[in-house]
């Protein structure tokens, strides 16, 4: 219950709670109106009732975990990501035991990152550590917390846990859109998936949830706004993230091999003779068959390294990487560097040598240089 007061130095605000039969208390005050006084304490009482302002002196930082989770997370996302959730609630409840999170130093989650790191790769350290960030984050917004002991961390990681996927050179993909556009049949539509995520470098989910009023033949563009849910079924679902939400523009042929599909009857643009959307497995399946029949040995390739594929491709071309941003529908910049670290790595390497060309290039309009230094 909230108490809310008048003082000679403004207002002051009290809640109360009982925890385990235990009355528990926190007070403020200072507050300039009561305005701002009943609103701390509406926001407290708030997040009591879910469950997170129990006795903020003892918080077990795995216990915090979890009602973050369930109170802030688990209902906005899919069923894969809260499966990542919930393993990094089991590290951090190995790891840090009944550890409270107050207790916790920046020193302490060093260690915890050195000893995790040391036998995961870089890519799921880092996954790993932004999810606890986030949650170290709220804690401090919830007052339970002063300081951000994740601040400043560097991570660690095991470099032979980590796996480049892969992706197709230029000759391959020829050879596998070749195969995929002979072999195609209006009534299997996998292999129309496949073409789509070579030319378009759209997500699986992305792909499957497409209706006919996504595709603009006239203007050769594929509106992604919706995703599929193929983790729980089927059924539309919402985009990875706001900015996922986006226009590509592709070519006239993959456009003309879609319109193909609308002799199925289906608003679904990927809708097979089954009256159903190719699973995951299903166009994986493909994939993989199409690989084995093309004599392509690739180990770690699946239907989002088409995606890779695309991103390969577009560098070796010459497109600038803001361009595959947005045409990815990444969030920002560094997403995209982030997740093809290795490929702009040769990118660059293939950049420095046209620098290189271009600085001679300045040189070449202009006389030839003095062999005398200006004094």
């Amino acid at each position: 219950m909230a108490s809310i007061k008048k003082l000679s130095t403004g207002w002051s605000a009290r809640i109360s709670w009982r925890e385990n039969d235990v009355l528990k208390q926190k007070y403020k005050a200072n507050f300039k109106t009561q305005r701002e006084a009943r609103k701390w304490a509406t926001d407290l009482e708030n997040k009591l009732a879910h469950g997170i302002m129990v006795s903020p002196k003892n918080i077990i930082f795995s216990d915090y975990f979890h009602e973050w989770f369930k109170t802030y997370k688990e209902s906005k996302l899919a069923s894969q990501t809260i499966n990542r959730y919930k393993i990094v609630e089991r590290v951090i409840q190995n790891f840090f035991g009944r550890q409270k999170i107050q207790k916790i130093k920046r020193r302490d989650y060093q260690h915890f990152i050195n000893e995790y790191g040391s036998t995961h790769a870089k890519d799921t350290v880092r996954k790993t550590n932004s999810i606890i960030r986030a949650c170290v984050k709220s804690a401090i917004l919830d007052e339970i917390i002063f300081k951000d002991f994740t601040d400043g961390i560097t991570v660690t990681f095991d470099k032979t846990k980590n796996v480049d996927v892969e992706y197709l050179n230029l000759s391959e993909i020829q050879s596998l859109i070749q195969l995929n556009a002979d072999k195609r049949n209006i009534h299997f539509t996998s292999r129309y998936m496949i073409l789509t995520a070579i030319y378009s470098g759209a997500r699986l989910g992305e792909i499957q949830a497409l209706t006919w009023k996504d595709i603009n033949a006239n203007w050769k563009t594929i509106n992604i706004n919706k995703a599929w849910n193929y983790h729980q079924g089927g059924g539309f679902k919402e985009t990875k993230n706001e900015s996922s939400k986006r226009i590509v523009r592709v070519n006239k042929q993959l456009i003309d091999w879609l319109l193909e599909l609308k002799q199925n009857g289906s608003d679904m643009v990927f809708m097979n003779q089954f009256n159903r959307i190719p699973s995951s497995n299903a166009v994986n399946k493909t994939l993989k068959q199409s690989l084995k029949e093309l004599g392509f040995n690739k180990h770690n390739f699946h239907f989002h390294s088409l995606r890779h594929s695309h991103v390969a491709y577009m560098l070796s071309q010459g497109a600038d990487i803001y361009s595959i941003s947005k045409r990815l529908g990444h969030s920002d910049l560094a997403t995209t560097t982030r997740s093809y670290e290795y490929l702009l790595a040769e990118y660059k390497a293939r950049q420095d040598d046209k620098f290189e060309q271009y600085l001679d290039l300045m040189q070449s309009c202009c006389n030839e240089p003095s062999s005398k230094a200006v004094k």
